[in-house]
């Protein structure tokens, strides 16, 4: 009898505890492309026939374009292509799960005709898209270039 008097209580006690439910675990947001870059030189289907080479990035800059809303990020580029008759290409790809946009920026040309080998100088600039919120990084052919916040 002194057992159930003491067990009773404590079997009561025990029933009114709230047992714990498992806790959701924070996901991180995937970055996402709200609208996609402004590219002046994207690649094109007719660039299989081209043998693809190099570029010289002398300067490359962030800078915001405060004139449109949101607020958007201009990647200037200054460099140059190692011929005369080479195009210029550059392939912006959408962010990766470390918040980080990879540019490409190569150069293409037809290996049939004869070209001179003389430096052609570049200067252009990409209008990078909008973004979904967060803080991205700007590499250019591997190189870091600079970051912005997306809000």
């Amino acid at each position: 009898m002194r057992l159930s008097i003491y067990f009773l209580p404590v079997t009561l006690l025990c029933a009114c505890i709230v047992q714990p439910t498992p806790q959701s675990t924070p996901t991180t947001n995937t970055p996402f492309v709200l609208k996609a870059a402004d590219n002046p030189n994207p690649p094109k289907p007719e660039d299989l026939n081209l043998q693809t080479g190099g570029v010289v990035l002398n300067s490359l800059d962030l800078s915001e374009q405060t004139g449109s809303n949101p607020v958007r990020v201009k990647l200037n580029l200054l460099g140059s292509l190692p011929r005369a008759c080479d195009q210029l290409r550059m392939e912006v790809a959408d962010p990766n799960q470390q918040y980080q946009i990879l540019i490409r920026v190569y150069s293409l040309v037809n290996p049939k005709p004869k070209c001179d080998n003389v430096f052609q100088q570049f200067e252009t600039s990409i209008l990078l898209g909008v973004y979904s919120p967060g803080r991205y990084m700007v590499l250019v052919n591997g190189s870091l270039v600079g970051d912005f916040v997306a809000y």
